[in-house]
């Protein structure tokens, strides 16, 4: 994993210190990573695939998964629409044959009901 990381990164442009600050985990853990001490847990691979924007799968192995996450291309998009929305992200708990339609919903709703908690009512 370490390696595909380091590829990764680097095509990206980062250094492990932009990581480590975007993502909380420690200078101590990527050098235990890399020596092969400790492997990464699911949580701090999820905190950098989602900071590089590539899924823990492929940080995991350098490739994609084979079948798409989503079954329709539009729930796809609209997922994506609320993943890059950090306050919504929890709603990737979703069942993945969700129809797009359903994911707007709940997107619409959340938004409404953060626009309330924040007191900016329409």
């Amino acid at each position: 994993m370490y390696e595909i990381y380091c590829k990764i990164r680097d095509a990206k442009g980062f250094k492990d210190a932009d990581v480590v600050r975007a993502t909380g985990i420690t200078k101590s853990t990527f050098s235990d990573w890399k020596s092969g001490r400790s492997n990464p847990k699911n949580d701090k691979l999820t905190k950098i695939a989602d900071f590089l924007g590539v899924s823990v799968e492929y940080l995991r192995t350098g490739e994609e998964e084979s079948e798409p996450y989503y079954f329709n291309d539009e729930t796809a998009k609209m997922a994506q629409a609320i993943f890059e929305n950090k306050e919504l992200r929890i709603l990737f708990d979703a069942a993945r044959d969700s129809s797009p339609e359903d994911l707007q919903t709940v997107h619409s709703m959340l938004l409404a009901l953060k626009r309330k908690e924040q007191g900016n009512i329409d």
